[in-house]
């Protein structure tokens, strides 16, 4: 059996590994990385051998760094680490998922109250957790503006209210953390991203955001942005940020990703509308949000639709898709949980 995990910015990694009664009967580390010396290969493969089939990716980790960390000389390992060796493992064991083994629908940008949006965050996670849907990429696309909040934002510290009201802006709180999402009709390109949160065995939160949202690093430079992430969950360029992610995990084995990212943001509008903007406008010195936003249309000089083809087209390119559709039991289900959650107060203000 063999599993192969390529780290970010790194090497490929592969593992070959037999089993018998339960364990870890032989194994055999390679791939294009660098190792010195290059005896401790042995070490490695060594070290697997005898582990447990259900052993975690934490205790194979654990079980390599063991054996390294026993020879009389330092090892240098360049280009992967001994947490790659072990998502390979659990990935040629059948523990973890790799990109090639998912299909995935595309559900192309469609208009909808963005409420609607977050509603579908909660609907179809839950509807691949049933075997109903595959996981699947998709593009939000709005008719009204909105702000998002985090799930754990209070309301009252992060909207003000007259602003919001003064520009016909409403408030929803979604389901996952991080900050507020600033969302007038074409002003950013938001995406959700539903996958097995096996595609993420062995990584930490920080690594997760990173690693699911490498496809779009590569999209953004098709289109003549140089971008990278910014630990926690930043999207930046050489002229400032362009996003943030934000994640939940769902116990069904599920987890959800979305992004937004600025296009053409009114930021004026924006620090009218949220406080927490102006705080931290303040902390950095700088008194324009416009300063701050970097939209997408400044620096690629494209139309919205634009980029969101070329997202589209990419990872079409990259993964292995179908062409889909929200169903309209899904659509009912979203409509219902607009009714009886995200479009009440209590789940809006439910931190005030």
């Amino acid at each position: 059996m063999n599993g192969q995990y390529k780290v970010r910015g790194g090497k490929l990694v592969s593992v070959d590994v037999t089993v018998a009664g339960g364990r870890i009967a032989t194994a055999h580390v390679f791939g294009d990385f660098f190792l010195e010396p290059d005896d401790a290969l042995e070490d490695l493969n060594a070290a697997l051998e005898g582990m447990p089939t259900d052993a975690t990716a934490a205790e194979l980790g654990a079980a390599l760094t063991t054996r390294l960390e026993a020879r009389p000389d330092p090892v240098q390992m360049i280009g992967f680490s001994v947490e790659a060796v072990a998502i390979a493992v659990r990935r040629a064991l059948g523990h973890a998922t790799s990109w090639d083994d998912l299909t995935f629908d595309v559900i192309g940008p469609q208009v909808l109250p963005p409420v609607m949006h977050v509603a579908l965050d909660e609907v179809l996670p839950n509807e691949v957790i049933a075997g109903r849907r595959n996981p699947h990429f998709r593009i939000w696309d709005w008719d009204s503006p909105l702000v998002v909040i985090g799930s754990y934002q209070s309301l009252r510290n992060e909207i003000d209210a007259e602003g919001a009201a003064r520009h016909g802006i409403g408030v929803v709180r979604r389901i996952t953390g991080g900050g507020a999402m600033f969302m007038e009709q074409g002003n950013c390109i938001t995406y959700s991203l539903v996958v097995p949160t096996s595609l993420v065995e062995g990584l930490n939160f920080e690594q997760s955001y990173a690693y699911l949202d490498d496809w779009v690093m590569g999209a953004l430079a098709e289109i003549g942005v140089k971008a990278h992430y910014v630990p926690l969950n930043d999207i930046a360029s050489e002229q400032g940020k362009i996003g943030g992610a934000a994640q939940r995990r769902f116990a069904g084995g599920v987890l959800l990703h979305h992004v937004t990212m600025s296009y053409d943001i009114d930021a004026d509008k924006m620090s009218e509308v949220l406080r927490i903007g102006r705080e931290k406008l303040s902390d950095k010195g700088t008194k324009s949000a416009n300063k701050r936003v970097d939209p997408m249309r400044s620096q690629t000089g494209l139309a919205r639709e634009q980029i969101i083809a070329g997202f589209l087209d990419f990872f079409r390119a990259r993964y292995d898709t179908v062409d889909s559709d929200y169903t309209e039991n899904e659509l009912a289900k979203a409509r219902e949980l607009v009714e009886t959650k995200f479009g009440t107060e209590e789940w809006t203000a439910r931190v005030p």
